[in-house]
């Protein structure tokens, strides 16, 4: 990778910083290239960060500060667009069998006498390439998360940093991560009962079952089972829960007649 040089002895100004990260990242065309446009992109924000807090330190006018930001979120945009493709390549590397899987030894000889190399042989750390990982699943579950991001920072007068752009992202991906969930069955027109009509409905449902199942069949079978288990010692219990429910189906039927 060709080493970038320091801004102070550039001589250029934050737009051109920013407008030539975009430009190498547009003219990227390998893994090295994207990785080249991300660090000078990264530079970019890093520049317009000082510029910020140095205006700020200075008193300066309120439209410098802005436009130091309004770089910085520039140049904040074309790095996370950096990270998505290396994310992309990093990934398809993997797929290929040219870089080391997570978890996979990486140390061993292959059949083909070639050491598949790491992720840090090639100059990325798993962090990097988590967060790459990160901010292209967030793109794909809330297209446009990271512009609208910055632009929000920015119409609210704060600063558009990495921390605030990641906390969004996170965000973002695990949403996207979660099943969908399944649209409601539920009536729209539905209303809860009150606890009256609850009760009510409790009671006419016990009624209505307990009738439906009580044929002379099925109540010849009961009295059946019922002679078999008097001798059980849960019989008194039995007996007592019949003797509740019939006064209560008494009372009820009271109701009706009163």
């Amino acid at each position: 990778m060709t080493a970038l040089t320091p801004f102070s002895q550039t001589g250029e100004g934050l737009p051109d910083l920013v407008s030539r990260a975009a430009t190498m990242l547009a003219g990227a065309k390998t893994a090295a290239e994207v990785l080249e446009a991300r660090e000078y992109a990264g530079l970019a924000y890093d520049t317009a960060k000082r510029a910020a807090r140095l205006s700020r330190a200075k008193s300066a006018h309120d439209d410098l500060v802005a436009a130091a930001h309004r770089a910085q979120a520039d140049a904040l945009e074309i790095e996370a667009a950096a990270k998505r493709r290396l994310a992309d390549e990093y990934d398809a590397a993997q797929d290929r069998g040219e870089v080391g899987k997570s978890g996979a030894r990486t140390d061993l000889v292959s059949q083909g006498n070639e050491v598949v190399p790491s992720a840090a042989d090639i100059g990325l750390s798993r962090k990097a390439i988590h967060d790459a990982r990160l901010i292209r699943d967030a793109e794909a579950a809330d297209p446009g998360i990271v512009r609208r991001t910055l632009d929000e920072k920015l119409e609210r007068g704060e600063e558009p940093n990495r921390a605030a752009l990641r906390k969004m992202v996170v965000d973002a991906a695990m949403r996207g991560m979660r099943p969908e969930r399944k649209p409601s069955r539920r009536n729209p027109l539905y209303v809860a009962p009150t606890p009256q009509q609850a009760a009510w409905q409790h009671v006419t449902g016990t009624f209505r079952a307990f009738a439906e199942w009580a044929s002379d069949d099925t109540l010849a079978l009961a009295r059946e089972g019922m002679n078999e288990a008097q001798g059980s010692q849960f019989h008194h219990l039995d007996v007592a829960a019949i003797a509740a429910g019939s006064k209560a189906f008494t009372k009820i039927k009271e109701w009706f007649d009163a």
